[in-house]
């Protein structure tokens, strides 16, 4: 996925974010030892193979000249608390991070390493699969999913902070975000901003039901999953972690929106029961808010085709008819 949100540096730089991560003995010395994973729309992440033969991957953040999503900034350091959380706390497989360097000083932005994971991607192999094993993997996932929702934070909002003891306002105030920055940049959401407010506004009540902050990923999409022989390998991109409520789980979408997939396997993993009026509306609401995503973050990224624009848009007409706003 083509994003200017993505750092490309020259051989030179990586070769140096090479050596200070492991060593001037570890620099590639023959040719084909880099190339680049395509398939992520934020980060860039390049598979380097060290001079000793072991395979590694490079991450690194956008640049700071380029603009991003309120909710966007500062995310690989997101990541990497997540990343520290899931270690130490869970039995979910997360890569382990060989080294980290914030301080700019070879390149313009964060940056870190850590193994390259063999394994294949569920997003891309999931249509390929007979629908026994992808559904066993989306229960895998699902049973994941769970265990991160498990960990226990003392207030909703960043995992940095500030937090606050009312998911109602956090979770308004990252909606209000994300329609600013869709101001900001004149976004034509192909509706009027405050309708969207009203909207939120006229169902925020079934926000109250949440009083309890768990750490949810919510960016854990099949595309974010690494599995080998019928197992989850790995769980990748932690960097959108937040306080909050574990029903704004990206495996909850399909409930509401059926163009996100059938949700039964992942909440049958889950263990998660049908849901009930209350959830049903607060599951709306965070399907317009990721629909309000999908189509501002285009702007954003500089996507040089509409595709992603033209698939999201009619979604957020969708989520807006779920919470009884249709177009006359």
């Amino acid at each position: 996925m083509e994003s200017i949100t993505k750092n490309r540096q020259s051989l030179d730089v990586l070769r140096a974010m090479v050596e200070r991560a492991y060593g001037p003995g570890q620099v590639p010395a023959a040719d084909g030892w880099v190339s680049e994973l395509g398939h992520g729309w934020f980060n860039v992440a390049y598979r380097i193979r060290l001079r000793d033969g072991a395979e590694v991957v490079l991450k690194i953040a956008p640049p700071p000249q380029v603009e991003v999503m309120t909710y966007e900034r500062g995310a690989m350091a997101i990541e990497l608390t997540t990343l520290d959380l899931l270690r130490s706390r869970t039995s979910v497989p997360v890569p382990v991070v060989d080294f980290a360097d914030r301080s700019h000083e070879l390149c313009d932005a964060d940056y870190f390493f850590m193994p390259y994971v063999d394994a294949d991607n569920l997003g891309i192999v999931k249509d390929q699969l007979p629908a026994a094993e992808r559904d066993a993997y989306l229960e895998q996932v699902g049973a994941a999913n769970r265990e991160i929702n498990s960990l226990r934070g003392d207030a909703f909002g960043p995992l940095a902070g500030p937090g606050d003891p009312s998911w109602r306002r956090v979770f308004t105030g990252i909606v209000e975000d994300v329609l600013t920055d869709g101001e900001r940049r004149r976004v034509d959401i192909g509706w009027d901003y405050d309708t969207v407010r009203e909207v939120l506004a006229e169902h925020a009540g079934s926000l109250d039901e949440v009083t309890e902050p768990r750490l949810v990923e919510w960016d854990l999409w099949d595309s974010n999953v690494m599995v080998r022989d019928g197992k989850i390998a790995c769980v990748i991109d932690h960097e959108r972690a937040f306080w909050g409520d574990p029903l704004i789980e990206a495996g909850f979408t399909g409930t509401q929106l059926p163009a996100f997939g059938d949700a039964t396997p992942f909440m049958r993993g889950y263990g998660h029961p049908e849901l009930t009026e209350t959830e049903r509306v607060r599951r709306r609401l965070y399907c317009l808010h990721l629909m309000l995503i999908m189509v501002i973050e285009t702007v954003y990224r500089g996507h040089t085709d509409t595709a992603q624009y033209d698939w999201a848009r009619p979604r957020l007409d969708e989520a807006m008819a779920l919470l009884g706003r249709t177009r006359r």
